[in-house]
């Protein structure tokens, strides 16, 4: 089996990420945009609004996340916004998906971090299944309301 590598991403990384992130927006049902998808990662990066980490399986690039910092104010602590997480077709099923989550919840452990949040598609099942058995609970206390502008 072939070693599998996460590490936080940095500008270096940019294009062996943009290809993923294209992807995911595809799976999301966004149009191919490689070049949008260049300009936003790395403005993301470069003004350190969020927190990227990459999976590589014998080096190459097979998996993402991406976590966005926020704040509670009646924790009065931090929170992140795991807002992507992505594995190519051909890694899924390997452990990469755990592989990520686990980095994420690293970093937010070291930063001291209340909390780590995500939102899936509900018919997306095999993500639910993840986050389930990675230990993840089903927010049962709140709504979520959406305002798009």
């Amino acid at each position: 089996m072939n070693e599998i590598a996460v590490k936080r991403a940095d500008l270096t990384d940019i294009e062996a990420l943009v290809p993923l992130f294209d992807s995911y927006r595809e799976f999301y049902g966004r149009n191919s945009d490689p070049e949008a998808a260049d300009e936003f990662l790395s403005a993301r990066l470069e003004n350190n609004e969020s927190v990227i980490f990459i999976a590589r399986e014998s080096k190459i690039p097979v998996g993402f996340t991406q976590l966005y910092p926020s704040f509670s104010s009646v924790s009065l602590a931090r929170t992140f916004i795991l807002n992507d997480l992505f594995v190519t077709a051909e890694s899924r099923r390997k452990g990469v998906g755990s592989l990520l989550l686990t980095a994420a919840i690293n970093y937010a452990k070291s930063l001291n971090a209340v909390r780590l949040t995500l939102s899936t598609e509900i018919t997306n099942e095999t993500a639910q299944a993840l986050y389930q058995t990675t230990g993840w609970k089903k927010e049962e206390q709140f709504y979520s309301y959406h305002f798009t502008v």
